[in-house]
């Protein structure tokens, strides 16, 4: 079975995450990936862990750039630039993340590349897009966060200080936007013929991981609340316990799961109290999420019930009678255990050298058309390989690696 996206051609001038991991859902759907970085290579190679001093590929490059090709240029020659051009001919999309304006500097931008492929799809992915006084701000993760309100979200009262999500999520979703925006480009140019443009932000991407919450701001002005580590659906019991052996997470939204997480706790009365609860809308047919009368007093009550209880053992008991619950873990204690748990976890492992780069894999997966896994590709592997295939002889391409202009 060939894979959704053979036959296609893109040449990724990104760094860093956003862009690379676009482009590393394309070659992983099986396009052809040229990575294009300068000859001493993209900031993320240089990016070794302890332990990682002797390769080359440390595993945070080579987890985003697997599969792909590397064509070591230094754009900022006329000599780079002119050979990127010449590669985009041949290309169907292009993606480049840096601040909208530097590369048109070297003939670069969606106008010069379109002037030699018409139809290419063409994806611009920066921090606040490629329009507007904010364009040409330098932006990372952290920072969005704090400008779009995601740091006021997290945190439990007002008073708290703002509190940034553990990991670049901002990053990690523009990028996967940038992969979507572009197959659906492919999808509209194999129907019309027509390319596209693209013009993905960072900021646009934070609006998008808050969508209920920054509709409801646009449409009625309600503003969020923080809420810490309660649930999205402001259910009394949707909320995160400290128990006698760590931390329980619980998601009994409805009546009928807050019956339920009351029976195992022996907390029954609570169904009939109309001073905690709303029973009118506890009792409705169909039911919503619960109501809480009384927040205050159900939080504490539940707060102490939980904490003469082990995690672990409610974990077992509120998922065996149908309440979604979770024992709070590390990421690696989560990752140990369910690979052998049965919930369809399946890692990918790329070979990188002697070595191997293992990853949770690209959140999906085909039934048919798996493909052995390729790894990251050495710095400038396949330069002489690309020159060649434009044209270049062998001497010219050593005269561009001894002028410092590629790498070989």
């Amino acid at each position: 079975m060939s894979r959704p996206l053979e036959g296609v051609r893109v040449i990724d001038l990104s760094h860093v995450i956003a862009g690379p991991l676009a482009s590393f859902y394309l070659a992983q759907l099986g396009a052809e990936v040229i990575k294009i970085e300068p000859p001493q290579g993209e900031v993320m190679r240089a990016s070794k862990a302890r332990g990682e001093e002797a390769t080359d590929t440390p595993a945070g490059f080579a987890a985003l750039n697997a599969g792909k090709r590397s064509l070591a240029l230094d754009i900022r020659t006329p000599q780079g630039a002119a050979l990127v051009r010449e590669l985009a001919r041949t290309a169907d999309v292009f993606i480049e993340n840096f601040r909208p304006g530097v590369v048109a500097k070297h003939g670069l931008d969606e106008a010069a590349i379109r002037a030699v492929r018409l139809d290419i799809v063409y994806c611009s992915i920066s921090g606040y897009g490629q329009e507007g006084e904010w364009s040409r701000r330098g932006a990372y993760d952290h920072v969005v966060q704090a400008l779009t309100g995601m740091m006021m979200m997290s945190g439990d009262s007002e008073a708290a200080p703002p509190q940034k999500v553990g990991f670049p999520v901002i990053d990690v979703a523009v990028g996967m936007l940038g992969a979507l925006s572009v197959t659906a480009a492919l999808h509209q140019r194999a129907r019309d013929g027509q390319g596209q443009t693209i013009d993905a932000s960072m900021v646009q991407a934070s609006l998008m991981l808050m969508y209920p919450n920054a509709s409801s701001y646009l449409t009625h002005g309600l503003a969020p609340q923080r809420v810490g580590n309660r649930g999205y659906t402001g259910s009394p019991t949707a909320d995160t316990y400290r128990c006698a052996d760590g931390w329980l997470a619980t998601a009994a939204n409805t009546p009928a799961q807050f019956r339920k997480l009351t029976g195992v706790l022996g907390l029954e009365a609570l169904c009939e109290d109309a001073d905690a609860l709303d029973l009118v809308a506890f009792n409705a047919p169909g039911g919503g999420f619960v109501i809480a009368r009384d927040l205050p007093r159900l939080q504490a009550c539940f707060r102490d019930a939980f904490a003469q209880r082990s995690a672990a053992d409610m974990e077992s008991r509120l998922n065996a009678v149908g309440v979604p619950a979770a024992r709070v873990r590390r990421l690696g204690e989560f990752l140990d255990e369910a690979q052998g748990a049965g919930i369809g976890l399946v890692p990918t492992v790329y070979p990188q050298g002697a070595a191997q780069v293992r990853t949770p894999g690209l959140g999906f997966r085909y039934r048919d058309g798996e493909r052995p896994a390729q790894g990251a590709p050495a710095l400038g592997q396949d330069t002489r390989a690309l020159l060649t295939e434009l044209g270049l002889a062998p001497d010219a391409i050593d005269a561009l690696c001894d002028a410092g202009a590629a790498a070989a």
